[in-house]
């Protein structure tokens, strides 16, 4: 994985204040992912949702979906194409990766985590993290504000 510029750094800082998509990190053999974001569509609350209809992985790209914003976090569902990630960055706060469909391989702090189809991580505050899709995968992001 190619490291973020800092621009890229800014844009990831700036994220976590107003919750938009992280810029892509790109594969030696693939261009730079497009970002397509979706956060305007409110997720319904007249009925259920499957998580994979609310989110398609786009080829070359990474997409995301705001689901839910609050003062206490955010969850954001994001669609990943094989051989697309997000480049190392840190946060400032806790967040929790759960893999809806496909795997993700995450590195946080230098250490590789694995992470299958229903399974979940955290990535704490302060820790640099990574993550690749070696396959096309959808994940959810619940980041954790501190709420003291």
């Amino acid at each position: 994985m190619t490291p973020i510029k800092d621009v890229e750094r800014q844009k990831i800082e700036t994220m976590y204040d107003q919750f938009t998509t992280l810029p892509a990190s790109r594969n030696e053999d693939t261009p730079m992912a497009q970002d397509r974001s979706n956060t305007s569509d409110k997720l319904p609350s007249d009925h259920s949702s499957t998580l994979t209809d609310l989110i398609a992985v786009a080829e070359g790209a990474v997409v995301s979906r705001v689901l839910a914003k609050s003062g206490g976090g955010n969850v954001t569902l994001f669609a990943f194409d094989r051989n697309q990630g997000l480049s190392e960055h840190t946060a400032p706060f806790d967040a929790l990766v759960q893999v809806v469909d496909g795997s993700l391989e995450l590195t946080i702090g230098g250490n590789p985590v694995a992470v299958a189809t229903g399974e979940i991580v955290l990535m704490p505050a302060g820790v640099p993290h990574a993550l690749h899709a070696p396959e096309a995968c959808r994940m959810v992001l619940t980041m954790l504000r501190d709420g003291s």
